[in-house]
This record gives C-alpha cells, structure tokens and sequence, in this order.
C-alpha cells in the first residue's frame, strides 16, 4: 500500500483546491437516514473538477455513493477523458480517517484500467491528509475482467 501523509497546509494548490472542492460537494448530499454526509471532487485529465455527492434512499442501502456519482457524471459529461484524482470529504473528516466502501474502491479500479493510468486518492483527517497513488492501494485484489474470461 503506497500512500503519505501531509498536513492541511502542506497540500499542493490544485489539491486542496480538489478537497475543498470535495467538502462544498458534501453539502449537496442527501442523507437523512445515516446523517452520514460525503462529497467527492474528481479532477479529470483535461483539469475539468467534477463533483459527487451520497444520495440516500428510504429503501436502505439503495442509496448511491458521493465517488460512484461523481464517476458516473464524469463518465456521461466527458466519456473519454481520464479520472486523475478524487478528493473525498465526510461529516466525520475533522476526526475520522473515512475511506471509499468496498463497491466505491471497486468502481475506482475499474475506471484506473479502462484507462491505463492511476487514480491518486485523497482522504482527510482532522490536519492530516492520505493521499493514496491508486485505488489499487485499497484494494489491491480487485475483481477485474479477466476473472470473467
């Protein structure tokens, strides 16, 4: 597993632009069963920021995932470019280090091979920021296609 920490304030320009990006995503969530509130802020290759957030629904756990909307608004809004980097904010940053659930790291390994490039990770904790290079770092026996075959 390959991944830093760095403090908040260490954090390059474009990527605490990407995690305030994820925070005000956040607030767009719909969650009144959990209270459990998250965002997401992809950066594209073409340096478009899309973002995502959870959308909870009353038939529990149909709900959908902060980074799997905002794979699927990058994928329908711009289908052939590349996910470099998502920012993920939570109602519980400012104590708890959150990571993607299991079907999250999944759909993010999946976007990592249809396009041949990593997807660097970005996860808060109060001051500290993880920065993962790939969702293969959470989730390095990923299911993939030639499972299928």
């Amino acid at each position: 597993m390959e991944y830093t920490v760095v403090a908040r304030e260490d954090l390059s320009p474009e990527d605490s632009q990407l995690l305030e990006s994820a925070q005000k995503a956040k607030d767009n969530a719909y969650a009144p069963y959990s209270n459990f509130y998250v965002g997401a802020a992809l950066r594209l290759r073409n340096n478009e920021v899309v973002q995502g957030s959870n959308q909870e629904n009353a038939s529990f756990p149909a709900g959908l995932c902060a980074e799997k909307v905002g794979l699927s608004a990058a994928s329908s809004l711009f289908p052939n470019v590349a996910v470099e980097k998502i920012a993920i904010s939570t109602s519980k940053d400012d104590h708890m280090l959150t990571a993607p659930c299991g079907i999250c790291r999944q759909s993010l390994v999946e976007y990592e091979e249809r396009f041949g490039q990593k997807i660097a990770i970005i996860l808060c904790n109060g001051d500290d920021v993880y920065i993962f290079a790939s969702a293969k770092d959470l989730l390095p026996f990923s299911f993939d296609k030639k499972a299928l075959d």
